[in-house]
């Protein structure tokens, strides 16, 4: 098994989902990070800049909903190559328009539309890397795409601080639409799995229903799901909330937003390829994903009730190492992806993230409804101990997959 080699064609296909990842996460990050000047540029002010922000981040977050469900059926009924063509496109158009957008009432249809978009490219790539590499280099793919993408996150603050031009964002939304559409000549490159153009014609293909049929099966998605909690409570809970944190246990200097969210995604980047390095080296993911947890939750402890007065740079070295040790993300797709079978397998590769990522509402609501009975750090701590809880116990019910025969079906 360790001599299998990577062909050069597989490489090709590594680099095209890779890029095309840093692509959707420079996309999904951008309307953060413009959103203030955005709406502003709109006629808006005040509390309507957090008001409207939070609606159209909820649209856009309803909208990869929809479409994880929407491209994982299509997947694995049609194929997994005419996911990555179709959900680039169709989220590099409406990030471009979106840099036309002069009325509120279009941005929301346009980051609807993008959302949409953006929910196909991660499942699409990992599900056709991992059914195309040998078992044994699976997570090889994985990592790279994973830890390639989340630098796509540092890359929009840094695009987006490029001009103090207020009218600027709409060219951060251009270079997003335009980087999508040069992906789409690479893309003529790629093939499709020869896993799944091999199953049997009778096979039930893309029926998301039959995820919820059998019992042992909709166990292993919630579990599957439950196990990615905790790194969307590091970033939309602790981070998202890290001026307010920071400035309550007595940082010296402000945090803002911006280089919270920063600070982690490079934390988020380099912990992509170390799990996914790691899970190579154990020749497991399970052990990797519990030794990130274990670790990402005392490191929250430490952030929350020990790191008082500190230095401003210690705060950001903190917020890195969160974003660190929540940068297991690639291990915990392709473990995802592994325990499903071909005629599900996108299916489930592209709404796992996406119901993490949405389940992120109910974190933020519950936090937000313990905020005035504990106060924010206790609030803070007890929804980490709900999410790091289920992810652990998630991760203790599901079969590590590593080096698994990918080619059977449900």
């Amino acid at each position: 098994m360790e001599t299998e080699k990577i062909s050069s064609k597989a490489k090709m296909l590594i680099a095209v989902a890779a890029l095309g990842y840093f692509v959707d996460v420079y996309d999904l990050i951008l309307f953060s990070v413009v959103r203030n000047p955005s709406l502003k540029s709109l006629g808006l002010s005040g509390a309507e800049l957090l008001n409207q922000g939070l609606n159209l981040m909820n649209v856009q977050m309803g909208g990869m909903l929809l479409g994880g469900i929407l491209w994982g059926v299509y997947g694995d009924k049609k194929g997994r190559k005419s996911v990555l063509f179709g959900s680039i496109l169709l989220y590099s158009i409406a990030n471009a328009l979106n840099g036309f957008v002069t009325d509120l009432n279009t941005y929301w249809v346009l980051r609807f539309i993008a959302g949409i978009g953006l929910a196909g490219e991660l499942g699409a790539g990992i599900t056709l890397v991992n059914e195309t590499l040998p078992a044994s280099k699976r997570g090889i793919g994985t990592l790279i795409i994973a830890g390639v993408g989340a630098a796509g996150a540092v890359f929009a603050p840094i695009v987006a601080s490029l001009s103090a031009d207020p009218e600027w964002w709409r060219t951060c939304y251009f270079i997003g639409g335009g980087m999508g559409l040069a992906l789409l000549l690479l893309r003529l490159g790629t093939f499709e799995s020869s896993m799944y153009t091999g199953m049997q014609a009778d096979v039930s293909k893309g029926n998301f229903f039959q995820l919820f049929t059998s019992w042992p099966t909709f166990k292993k998605y919630v579990y599957c799901i439950l196990m990615g909690l905790p790194i969307w409570y590091i970033i939309g809970i602790l981070v998202f909330s890290a001026p307010e944190i920071t400035q309550l246990i007595g940082i010296q200097g402000a945090i803002t937003g911006g280089d919270a969210i920063m600070y982690c995604y490079i934390g988020l980047s380099v912990g992509d390829f170390v799990s996914g390095a790691l899970s190579q080296w154990f020749k497991s993911r399970n052990k990797v994903v519990f030794l990130y947890l274990v670790l990402a939750w005392g490191l929250t402890l430490y952030f929350l009730y020990v790191a008082t007065d500190v230095s401003q740079v210690f705060a950001n070295t903190l917020i890195t190492a969160l974003g660190f040790f929540g940068g297991y993300w690639a291990v915990f797709l392709t473990a995802s992806s592994e325990q499903f079978g071909t005629n599900i397998r996108m299916t489930v590769t592209t709404t796992v993230p996406n119901f993490v990522r949405g389940a992120l509402i109910p974190i933020s609501l519950l936090f937000k409804f313990l905020i005035p009975s504990l106060g924010l750090i206790h609030a803070a701590a007890w929804v980490g101990v709900l999410c790091f809880s289920l992810a652990l116990f998630a991760i203790s019910q599901l079969k590590d997959t590593f080096g698994k025969s990918l080619d059977f079906v449900e």
